[in-house]
């Protein structure tokens, strides 16, 4: 039986300091909590860096001064050894929403006063009970549309507060029966081999059915959306994007893992591809961008049901000319 009860415990007591934690405060607990040589990676603006001080400042430090009252809404949390290293690694995996009120600026974005959520998701490795890595990937176009800037008018998808699973059974605090977890592993794997390069002679719904149940739920980012069903899923994301994008290079995972029926995994970046047929309203180009991902799963049978998937949205845009924070700050 598989045991990462230590590395949960070093999570969760990494989130009580840090959740309670503010101004230099916040500094000592990443102290406290991380490796000598801890290495953070998440989305645009902040991107990749290797000083917890820079991480407390640039982040951390400012986030929790304009969300006031903030408090970690965790939807889901599991652990399990890392299939890109034979398992060398154990990886503890977070998702939900840092909730509080938006009282100052934060990134150009002008406060509400009102109740306002970041969804997230977080993985972490853990080295003899300290976090040697991180990958913090959230939504900020998804705070932005709560706060009232709307900064894709060309989204296909639903543009909504996205809740935890179906089930409400995420929050694996006790491990899972592993055998559940090779399951959920196999599924997704199987998914990510029969659809990662695109390449298939099928239908696209009938692509999409050799891995996924035909009432899947796809959580994605603002600028694409939450659908529902392969039929819409084809329609309102998966077909689009394919139209749009070409050159798709292979998976560039740093972690994937799961545990019970969750799995999920990150790269850095997850693949790259080239905007050749125009996509979410941007003109055709032939410039290769990458695509930072964090993708979270739930299994149900022998196929995936529900997916949360994170995009750096404002990295790609980027990558193709545009601001999207700079455009914000001039509304």
């Amino acid at each position: 039986m598989l045991d990462f009860q230590r590395e949960k415990n070093t999570v969760l007591g990494y989130y009580a300091d840090l959740d309670a934690a503010e101004g230099q405060g916040i500094t000592d607990v990443l102290n406290a909590h991380t490796t000598a040589d801890y290495t953070w990676r998440a989305f645009h603006p902040f991107h990749l860096q290797s000083d917890v001080e820079t991480v407390s400042e640039l982040f951390w430090q400012p986030f929790k001064q304009a969300l006031t009252h903030s408090q970690r809404r965790m939807d889901v949390f599991f652990a399990g050894q890392n299939f890109m290293d034979d398992g060398a690694s154990t990886w503890v995996c977070s998702m939900g929403h840092l909730m509080g009120l938006f009282d100052s600026p934060w990134l150009g974005i002008k406060p509400t006063g009102k109740m306002t959520m970041l969804r997230y998701a977080e993985f972490h490795k853990i080295e003899e009970s300290k976090i040697a890595e991180t990958a913090f990937y959230f939504d900020i176009p998804h705070f932005m549309a709560q706060a009232g800037v709307n900064p894709f008018p060309h989204q296909s998808a639903a543009q909504l507060v996205q809740p935890g699973p179906t089930t409400h059974d995420a929050l694996l605090f006790a491990d899972a029966d592993p055998v559940d977890g090779q399951k959920t592993m196999d599924a997704m794997n199987f998914m990510i081999s029969d659809l990662g390069q695109w390449q298939s002679e099928l239908p696209l719904e009938e692509e999409l059915a050799r891995s996924w149940h035909d009432d899947m739920i796809w959580w994605g980012p603002t600028g694409i959306g939450a659908t529902f069903t392969i039929a819409r899923y084809a329609r309102q994301h998966s077909g689009p994007f394919r139209a749009g994008l070409s050159d798709r290079s292979g998976t560039g995972h740093i972690a994937r893992i799961a545990e019970g029926a969750f799995s999920g995994f990150f790269g850095w970046p997850n693949f790259t591809a080239r905007n050749t047929g125009g996509y979410l309203g941007l003109p055709p180009n032939d410039k290769e961008c990458e695509f930072r991902v964090i993708d979270i799963y739930r299994r149900e049978g022998d196929k995936l049901k529900e997916n949360w998937v994170f995009i750096d949205m404002l990295h790609f845009f980027m990558q193709q000319g545009v601001d999207i924070l700079e455009r914000a700050r001039a509304t």
